[in-house]
């Protein structure tokens, strides 16, 4: 080959792809495009690699093309837990790699700079992060058009839920069952207040509290990578949204129970009488948040905003006029085209614009939902309707997803 990356140490060329791939995937990407990623870069460093990843494993198989078939043959097998979607560090490793492959920088440096990329976030970054849950659960609360004592507990129980997760960071059995824990702190504090205070949305609040950990995002994943024939990550993933629910259901289950026996009766009602302007503003309130959570550059944020905004008001205007399911379709199929040409155009992830345009129709608080009905009423019947609006939600979104990306292929596979 006429590039110059053969001439470097083999060993050298195969760390460096190691750590592309750690961490890209815990910063959020899928199967998918993380295996086809790593096919294109190894190529360009005069590497065969054969990539399989899952959520919590991968397995990366390397052979120099320049030796005898079978001499040069290394396998790495690398367990991690599940990533998080992080699109300032996705971006600086976007950048990374593009300087290795064009020569700017050498692999040395490359996988040094991959490697400083490790560095835990400060304390402004963790308050942030706490600060985004309550931000997202006030947004949520008000696209409800929930009553504003109502939005208020929201967020203050997300703030409370935010602390918890950056607990559970450094605490290893408080991360196990961190989810339960979280529902069921929200859904008592949830009970007391509907009980001594005031009559509340009961199961809304408490989905619209939990939203930023409702499993959402994860199984319109597992479905898209099902559908792409990674049926081993599509599964494990699937499998994981699957127990996130459960988890977050008992959790809830739990406080409710525990209420029941000692004679606490929370109050509850039905009541939406937010106007208009509330819901945009609590649109505008969440895009920021979903910005914050998914640790976007600054610089980056009013992309991350457009791009949450122009979706929900897609699948709004266009569900209005030819249904719900079409809505969430034209939306899914529009921001798939616009982070596919915005990585062509600004040569950037197009995760920048993609995840964030999914994030406020994918069906986490549905599919919670669902799961809280049939046990509270001990009827399956009951969550039927709302276990067949996540599927056509689903199936909805990563039917734009498919033909998006057919309409207008990806530069890159970030």
């Amino acid at each position: 080959m006429s590039r110059p990356f053969p001439q470097q140490a083999y060993a050298a060329r195969i760390a460096f792809m190691v750590e592309l791939a750690e961490h890209l995937h815990a910063y959020g990407t899928t199967s998918p495009r993380l295996e086809g990623a790593l096919v294109q870069v190894a190529e360009r460093l005069g590497l065969e690699c054969e990539p399989s990843a899952s959520p919590t494993a991968m397995v990366l198989s390397f052979s120099d093309p320049m030796r005898p078939p079978g001499d040069s043959d290394t396998t790495r097998v690398i367990r991690m837990p599940p990533g998080e979607t992080d699109l300032s560090r996705l971006c600086d490793v976007d950048r990374i790699a593009e300087e290795v492959l064009a020569g700017d920088i050498d692999v040395a440096a490359g996988h040094a700079a991959l490697r400083a990329l490790d560095r835990p976030a400060g304390k402004r970054g963790n308050a942030l992060q706490v600060l985004g849950f309550s931000l997202a659960a006030a947004g949520v609360a008000g696209l409800l058009r929930l009553p504003w004592l109502e939005i208020a507990l929201t967020a203050a129980i997300g703030l409370v839920i935010g602390m918890l997760h950056k607990a559970a960071r450094t605490r290893p059995r408080l991360r196990e069952a961190g989810d339960a824990v979280s529902a069921m702190v929200a859904a008592a504090i949830t009970i007391l207040v509907a009980a001594w205070v005031v009559p509340l949305n009961l199961n809304t609040v408490i989905i619209s509290a939990l939203i930023v950990l409702m499993p959402g995002l994860a199984l319109t994943n597992a479905i898209n990578e099902l559908t792409s024939q990674h049926l081993m990550s599509g599964t494990a993933r699937f499998a994981g949204a699957v127990a996130t629910m459960i988890m977050l259901t008992v959790g809830t289950m739990i406080a409710l129970g525990a209420a029941e026996l000692v004679g606490i009766e929370p109050q509850v009602r039905a009541w939406r009488p937010q106007p208009d302007w509330v819901e945009w503003c609590a649109l505008a309130l969440a895009s920021f948040a979903f910005a914050v959570l998914f640790r976007a550059k600054p610089r980056d944020y009013w992309l991350v905003m457009v791009s949450a905004v122009g979706a929900y008001l897609v699948s709004r205007l266009a569900g209005g006029a030819w249904g719900s399911e079409v809505g969430i379709f034209l939306a899914a199929l529009l921001v798939t085209v616009a982070g596919n040409g915005y990585a062509r155009w600004a040569k950037r992830p197009g995760a920048v614009v993609r995840v964030p345009g999914i994030i406020l129709m994918v069906p986490g608080s549905s599919s919670v939902r669902t799961l809280m009905t049939s046990i509270q009423q001990q009827d399956l019947v009951a969550g039927q309707d709302a276990a067949l609006a996540v599927v056509n939600i689903l199936l909805a979104i990563v039917a734009g997803l498919i033909f998006g990306n057919l309409a207008l292929p990806a530069r890159r596979n970030l």
